[in-house]
């Protein structure tokens, strides 16, 4: 007699081979990037810049689109569907550098978290006490300097999704009502809006300013 098949297990068996993978060509990319001499805190340092670059584009990106929406609330006369296809295009951009700097952000954390396990593990082959003690403080500092760093990124992250619906909804509501009354209707909300967009701002400037003090900690570090 057959036993009943569990319909999560070839799901689930899926899942954990795709884990195994997946953690095998990672341990074989940092591994192949090591003997090219970029070691893990190289690719750290590297990969907090890209992210604070990303978080950066993505505030102008924003501010431009800010821009692009006081324009449409103050619109007087003339072709709407245009305004409408600039605020459409200006969102289509938002919404990608959004991506980009989630996308950047895993980036740092998978690279992150492979160092700081290395580096605890390694701890263990020390003889010399005092040098194990020194190593071991150093990776407490860079772990502090890390988590503000992780916590700032993705806060601001977070405060880029309300934004984005806020824009989304407008653009939305503008295109199904190409017309004067569209315009009041989104005026009203322009105060969220600017509020939206300037919180959003000041959680980007305070990720890269974080971003920042990192990379400055690891460069001196690396040069200590």
């Amino acid at each position: 007699m057959r036993l009943p098949v569990d319909p999560c297990v070839r799901p689930r068996t899926l899942l954990m081979l795709a884990v195994l993978v997946l953690a095998s060509c990672q341990t074989a990319y940092y591994a192949a990037m090591e003997k090219l001499g970029y070691p893990k805190r190289d690719l750290l340092v590297s990969r907090v810049q890209q992210a604070r670059d990303s978080q950066q584009a993505a505030k102008e990106q924003f501010q431009s689109a800010l821009e692009h929406f006081r324009a449409v609330v103050n619109f007087r006369g003339g072709e709407l569907e245009a305004k409408y296809n600039e605020l459409s295009a200006e969102l289509e951009r938002s919404e990608a550098r959004a991506q980009t700097v989630h996308q950047r952000i895993a980036a740092v954390e998978e690279v992150a978290e492979a160092l700081f396990k290395e580096w605890d593990a390694e701890l263990a082959q020390y003889t010399h006490e005092s040098l194990r003690r020194a190593s071991a403080r150093q990776l407490a500092q860079t772990r502090q300097r890390y988590t503000p760093l992780m916590r700032t990124m993705k806060r601001a992250e977070a405060t880029m999704a309300p934004v984005l619906a806020a824009f989304r909804d407008q653009v939305l509501f503008l295109k199904h009502n190409l017309n004067a009354r569209a315009i009041a209707a989104i005026r009203q909300e322009s105060v969220a809006v600017e509020t939206g967009v300037t919180a959003l701002i000041r959680a980007i400037e305070a990720a890269i300013a974080e971003a920042d003090a990192l990379i400055k900690t690891l460069d001196q570090e690396q040069g200590s």
